[in-house]
């Protein structure tokens, strides 16, 4: 095993075109990604984490307009609390559009997603022209990967690559909140 190549931006912008999964710093931890409307992609990340469907995934993007497609009917005035914190390391619940399929939101009548503030992340959202699945890269239950060697000996060669970049200062995953009640459900 080779270990997975290292990736500019728009090579990674490429495999995720291409239906693949790849590894990509983020605030805190290295994150596994792929395009949240390829099916057998958003499947291969589940595999590759062990974490059931029903979890759903959290969805990161450059802009909140990336993120349209997946957002149902709000209350007038919802999206103003969102958009205060962002760009920044909160991740909220919003109303699941009709169309999201259980594969990618999981059991839940919400959406998580992020408009996030780290370069690397904003860029690579950029390149590929939308939101991305952004979950932590480890297998559910060990420890998240911090480093570039890490992901590689969790997930080998079955990603398209890692992204170059460098690690956010936090040192907890983002937080997670109710759109509607404002409710901290993932202190971060």
């Amino acid at each position: 095993m080779t270990g997975p190549a290292l990736l500019s931006i728009g090579e990674a912008a490429r495999c995720l075109r291409e239906g693949h999964v790849i590894a990509y710093p983020t605030e805190a931890v290295y994150g596994l990604g792929c395009d949240p409307s390829n099916e057998a992609a958003v499947r291969r990340v589940l595999h590759l984490k062990h974490r059931p469907e029903a979890a759903g995934l959290i969805l990161i993007a450059d802009q909140f307009e990336r993120f349209e497609a997946f957002v149902g009917p709000r209350a007038a005035g919802l999206l103003d609390r969102a958009l205060a914190t962002w760009p920044g390391p909160v991740t909220w619940l919003f109303p699941r559009a009709p169309g999201v399929p259980d594969w990618l939101a999981g059991a839940h009548r919400t959406i998580a997603l992020r408009v996030t503030a780290h370069p690397v992340c904003r860029d690579l959202c950029s390149a590929f022209g939308g939101a991305i699945v952004s979950t932590s890269a480890n297998p559910s239950q060990a420890e998240p990967a911090r480093t570039a060697q890490r992901v590689a000996g969790y997930f080998g060669d079955t990603l398209c690559g890692i992204v170059e970049g460098a690690l956010g200062a936090r040192e907890q995953c983002s937080e997670i909140r109710d759109l509607v009640s404002g409710e901290v459900l993932r202190s971060g």
